[in-house]
């Protein structure tokens, strides 16, 4: 349930209102200001309240309203139809994931393979416009003689290009033990498609404050998906940002996966969270996630996650997928083009914060 707080009402009347929600009906009362609206979203049992006698009960109350989704808040009901923004401090400035801001770019090799490959890619990567470096310490492979990852040991090799570059660091958390490390290199910590709905893992990452990245499940519907969001909102976190990328379909001949690009008007009308967009996992083949990552920005992603490797015939996983630094320059330039077009695109996205 959620209640409209009229436009003009002081801050302390909304206080007022929302420790009498708290005391009269013991539900949890959480506070979201957004452009135009302050909504109070009430969380627990709201099936017997009585919608009117509260709508009723303070002048400043504009509406009130039941949320009807599974999924309480994440639903866009939750803050009344406006989206969210996910902000991001980096060494650059503060990176804004959402809707009214312009395309986040992400890029990076599928594993941190040693200090100078991902050091040298972190430069290509900024210099071609890319706000955040993106880089496994920990793998999930299929088998278990596959690369893993270096561990710990690579996220100190993330934090040096992190140094040298500024760039913001999303990398991947596997075990719930890893967290306390991981956070610390992390501006964003991404949850995997195979970790999605390990519902443990993510009440833990709910519970900390970083930003998370959840990606979809390889065989995931999109009410999982945003249930498993709710699990991050309900421990906490409100900082989350959907990436699709790529689900299991019939067809595996062609590509690796079949990338969903309907989720994103989908996801526009159900929930207020941003939404990246991967066509290299999506796709699994290099040659293909151009045209799908301009698909994604024509389609109105919020953000993009391109693998990028500077010899993807030697990468320790993910190669043939993976740009080169060249192919990523010549991407930007061309998703630059429809990102203009579309009212989403700024030369220097970096500097946001600072305009």
């Amino acid at each position: 349930m959620i209640v409209v707080i009229k436009g003009g009402t002081p801050a302390e009347e909304v206080t007022r209102i929302a420790l009498d929600l708290h005391q009269t009906w013991g539900v949890t009362v959480e506070k979201s200001v957004g452009e135009h609206k302050v909504i109070l979203g009430l969380v627990g049992d709201t099936a017997t309240l009585d919608r009117m006698q509260i709508q009723n009960s303070s002048p400043w109350i504009e509406q009130v309203l039941r949320v009807e989704k599974p999924f309480k808040r994440v639903s866009r009901e939750f803050r009344h139809g406006e989206a969210s923004s996910v902000v991001v401090s980096t060494p650059n400035g503060d990176i804004h994931f959402g809707e009214q801001h312009p395309i986040v770019l992400t890029a990076g090799p599928c594993s941190v393979e040693n200090e100078e490959m991902i050091v040298e890619t972190a430069k290509r990567v900024k210099a071609a416009g890319a706000h955040f470096l993106r880089g496994g310490a920990y793998k999930p492979r299929s088998s278990p003689y596959a690369f893993q990852g270096h561990g710990e040991s690579a996220l100190d090799l993330l934090a040096a290009a992190r140094e040298a570059t500024g760039l913001g660091i999303i990398t991947e958390l596997m075990d719930a033990a890893d967290l306390s490390v991981v956070a610390r290199t992390a501006d964003i910590i991404q949850i995997g498609a195979r970790n999605m709905q390990n519902f443990s893992l993510l009440k833990k990452v709910g519970a900390q404050g970083k930003p998370v990245l959840l990606k979809r499940g390889m065989a995931a519907t999109i009410d999982e998906w945003l249930m498993a969001a709710e699990y991050l909102l309900a421990a906490g976190n409100q900082n989350v940002i959907l990436c699709e990328r790529g689900v299991r379909t019939f067809d595996a001949k062609y590509t690796r996966n079949t990338l969903d690009l309907s989720v994103i008007p989908v996801l526009r009308t159900l929930t207020h969270l941003p939404i990246m967009i991967d066509p290299s996992h999506g796709t699994g083949k290099s040659e293909y996630v151009p045209a799908m990552a301009m698909a994604a920005i024509a389609a109105g992603t919020d953000s993009l996650m391109i693998e990028v490797h500077p010899n993807p015939a030697k990468a320790l996983s993910d190669g043939p997928q993976s740009l080169t630094p060249e192919k990523f320059d010549r991407l930007v330039q061309e998703m630059s083009v429809i990102g203009k077009i579309v009212g989403r695109w700024s030369d220097q996205p970096a500097l946001v914060s600072a305009i």
